[in-house]
């Protein structure tokens, strides 16, 4: 193994670590307070997911030369203030999305949901 895969390991493993630490903050999973051992195997399904769509989102921006611009935390800090709005029997809407993040979402080759 050369020094620059060594080196991207070594980052990469870094990456997991302060994903763990978002999955404890943004999905409160701090602890897992569960009454059953389906709902224990749902959490750790949740945690599964979305530590598979950080991780793509890390990907995405090493390829698009974001991580000199922001964290993976400053990114979703960016996404995170839209707002949705669901009532039973109704359709999703999603808050007013402003144009740095539809930017945001384009640059990462994701379709921006659509706005009210």
């Amino acid at each position: 193994m050369d020094a620059i895969t060594a080196l991207e390991l070594y980052r990469n493993k870094e990456v997991v670590e302060k994903i763990f630490g978002n999955l404890k903050e943004r999905l409160n999973m701090r602890r897992i307070l569960v009454l059953s051992e389906q709902s224990l195997d749902g959490k750790l399904f949740v945690q599964f997911v979305a530590l598979i769509y950080l991780s793509h989102i890390k990907k995405q921006m090493q390829e698009k030369d974001f991580v000199k611009k922001y964290s993976i935390t400053s990114l979703l800090d960016k996404l995170d203030i839209i707002e949705c709005f669901e009532q039973p029997g109704k359709v999703l809407r999603v808050g007013e999305i402003v144009e740095k993040q539809e930017q945001l979402y384009s640059d990462l080759g994701v379709d921006p949901p659509a706005s009210l």
